[in-house]
């Protein structure tokens, strides 16, 4: 019976430490220490009117396929600047064409990390339920225990549910730093695909004398 009790209140103990990560947040979706910022307005990036029509013809065709590009995680920023300089070369900068680039990879990421925030809130709430099983189990090894005679054979089958579980939320939750990391990521690149963009179309905008 001392085993039992020993092993009940250490599980405990690790899940409350762990649990604390998910639990202590007003929006249980929301796991992260970052501010959750729900939809990103691309005004904050791009100091230019966009364009309300998507260009068309084969610059409008060169736009979207430099903007999947762009939108591209695994394209890194040296490998940005020269696929934007051969698509200059070919298809001009001026600032219209630079914010239909920019148009195009912003829908795509902010999408993108919307799908990444839905899937943060999904895994939160997996952990609470997650958490709320094991708390269960532990409820039921104390309700066996307090009787006179106890289902040994169940609770050592409690216990051995427990041990799994707990092993699973707590490698679940190593995750959590590189899940919340990724918005914030995709909003850094964002910016940086920004700032490419309308640098080359500066180059030709008569307002600046080019």
């Amino acid at each position: 019976m001392t085993r039992h009790a020993f092993l009940a209140a250490a599980t405990g103990l690790a899940l409350t430490a762990t649990a604390a990560v998910a639990a202590d947040f007003s929006d249980p979706t929301w796991p992260c220490v970052q501010r959750k910022v729900e939809t990103l307005s691309p005004g904050l990036m791009w100091p230019e009117p966009l364009p309300d029509a998507k260009l068309e013809g084969a610059s409008g065709a060169a736009a979207r396929e430099l903007s999947e590009l762009l939108a591209l995680r695994r394209v890194d920023l040296d490998t940005a600047r020269t696929e934007l300089a051969a698509f200059t070369k070919a298809e001009g900068d001026a600032m219209p064409l630079m914010a239909a680039v920019f148009s195009g990879v912003f829908d795509r990421l902010s999408h993108r990390r919307t799908r990444i925030l839905k899937g943060i809130g999904k895994f939160s709430l997996g952990q609470i339920e997650l958490s709320e099983k094991i708390d269960a189990a532990r409820a039921e090894i104390d309700a066996q225990m307090a009787l006179e005679a106890p289902d040994y054979d169940r609770v050592d089958a409690l216990e051995a549910q427990i041990d799994w579980d707990q092993r699973i939320f707590t490698d679940r939750q190593h995750t959590i730093r590189y899940l919340c990391e990724t918005p914030q990521l995709l909003e850094q690149r964002l910016y940086a695909i920004a700032q490419l963009l309308h640098e080359a179309g500066k180059a030709e905008d008569p307002a600046d004398g080019g």
